[in-house]
């Protein structure tokens, strides 16, 4: 922790115009990428996020309102079958002598194919608010999984020169070699 606030004090003692040299002070160095790095993220990636945050709203609230207006469609079909019913319940009156089992087992049929296809139409409805919003999340997270690729890229390629660059490359060339003399 001293060495954090030493670099923070030296901060005042600049060498003069002529001279050039390295900061060594890797702590110090560190939180100044890592504040540029951060302050670029958040000034760059709000905008982003909150766009790409408002546009699957938009969706979402489609989706939602599509789904509304098949619910007042189903509720539409259940009123007619509704309307239906009552015809029924009206034949049934007329025709009790002759086919009462009948005109029961109708009635039943015809509620319960109602009462499915509103169930059919509610579970739709939610499996379509769940596909949107796990659809939305897992593009976000892609969106700042990228973006957080790309600073960190881009710090790496600062932060490397020349000589370490082919360093790096020669190591990475020498363990391919050995891996392929073990696989071979």
């Amino acid at each position: 922790m001293k060495n954090v606030t030493d670099s923070f004090v030296s901060l005042g003692h600049w060498p003069f115009a002529g001279s050039f040299g390295f900061n060594t002070d890797i702590l110090a160095t560190n939180l100044i990428n890592l504040s540029v790095v951060l302050g670029v993220l958040i000034f760059f990636g709000k905008g982003v996020l909150s766009d790409l945050l408002d546009n699957r709203k938009q969706r979402i609230l489609n989706t939602i309102r599509n789904s509304e207006e098949l619910r007042e469609g189903a509720i539409d079909q259940l009123e007619k079958a509704r309307a239906r019913l009552r015809k029924v319940e009206i034949e049934a009156d007329q025709f009790r002598v002759n086919g009462y089992s009948e005109i029961e087992r109708e009635k039943l049929n015809l509620i319960d194919s109602t009462y499915k296809t509103l169930e059919q139409l509610e579970n739709y409805k939610n499996e379509t608010i769940i596909f949107e919003q796990q659809k939305a999340s897992n593009q976000v997270r892609q969106r700042v999984f990228q973006q957080a690729l790309q600073g960190a890229l881009g710090t790496l390629n600062s932060c490397l020169n020349s000589e370490l660059h082919l360093r790096t490359i020669s190591a990475n060339i020498g363990i391919l070699g050995a891996m392929k003399q073990i696989t071979d």
